[in-house]
């Protein structure tokens, strides 16, 4: 994962190649055997952008269908479906090797006024209140190795977790999952990068809701686990660089997949995006697998 946000921007940042052609750079080592599947839906959104003026993204809706290669670049490939008087209509698709890894389909709006209403936001203690990711990892990495490397890497998204799991001894947990995040340091006043910065952060987290449901975890050498869809519904501006509340839970589990459904809030109760995601959720005999998600494809599924 990147390690500040300067780094989370550059990786953002990609290269033009041609008209509705770019390249998404990675970064040098992850450690991980998948990309992790915000970058690839964020790089992909920023490609989108990148062929629309004046009018922020409304939704956009996306499959995962092959595992990322962290080794080489993506390309992003934007077909530039409609430009209409108040909607614009992007798709676009990832590839490598020839292969297309992920599509996603975006939507642009005029800003205009409406009718308003929105669901409000559960009550919740201050993140000052709560332990950051850091904190948490640094003292289990006492006496876990696995915590150990990860104390050793910073992050670009700082994450405060009400009522965290430990991956390597996971319990049940039901009902809404609350975290508190933001970017670790300042954006620039562009909605576009804070959309661009959200829909990284979204993937944090949300598979585990279905996961928690039944006490297992993506980091148990008997589940594969991996991201199938993704889906974000843009409703208010906002700031990624200020204090989010990510409101996640999972209704329903069924046939090796788990739906995952997060709700983001304003520190001042403003519902700025809704998400869904459906992960595949599958039990498998033991491996000597990487540690980390499977997160970015199902090809292997």
């Amino acid at each position: 994962m990147p390690a500040t946000l300067t780094e989370l921007i550059d990786l953002l940042d990609l290269e033009k190649l041609d008209e509705g052609l770019f390249r998404g750079r990675q970064l040098d080592d992850t450690g991980f055997i998948r990309v992790f599947g915000g970058q690839v839906a964020a790089q992909a959104l920023v490609a989108a952008v990148r062929t629309v003026q004046d009018r922020p993204v409304h939704s956009l809706h996306s499959y995962f269908l092959r595992p990322g290669d962290p080794k080489i670049p993506i390309i992003y490939e934007v077909d530039r479906i409609r430009d209409g008087k108040s909607f614009t209509t992007r798709r676009v698709v990832a590839i490598q090797n020839g292969e297309a890894i992920f599509n996603m389909a975006v939507s642009f709006q005029k800003q205009e006024p409406g009718f308003d209403h929105q669901e409000p936001m559960p009550e919740a203690p201050p993140p000052e209140s709560v332990p950051s990711w850091r904190e948490l990892v640094e003292r289990r990495a006492k006496t876990d190795p696995v915590y150990t490397l990860w104390s050793k890497h910073e992050h670009a998204i700082e994450i405060r977790d009400l009522d965290p799991i430990d991956p390597t001894n996971p319990r049940t947990r039901e009902g809404q999952h609350l975290i508190w995040w933001r970017s670790g340091g300042d954006l620039p006043d562009d909605l576009l990068l804070h959309q661009c910065v959200l829909t990284y952060a979204s993937d944090f987290t949300l598979l585990d809701a279905s996961l928690a449901r039944h006490g297992r975890s993506w980091m148990q050498r008997d589940m594969m686990v991996a991201s199938i869809d993704h889906a974000i519904w843009f409703h208010r501006p906002f700031r990624a660089d200020r204090w989010l509340l990510y409101v996640t839970e999972s209704p329903s589990a069924s046939g090796g997949r788990g739906l995952n459904l997060g709700r983001i809030y304003s520190m001042e109760g403003t519902l700025v995006a809704s998400v869904a995601q459906e992960g595949l959720m599958r039990c498998v005999p033991p491996s000597d697998k990487v540690h980390g998600p499977r997160n970015g494809g199902t090809e292997s599924a």
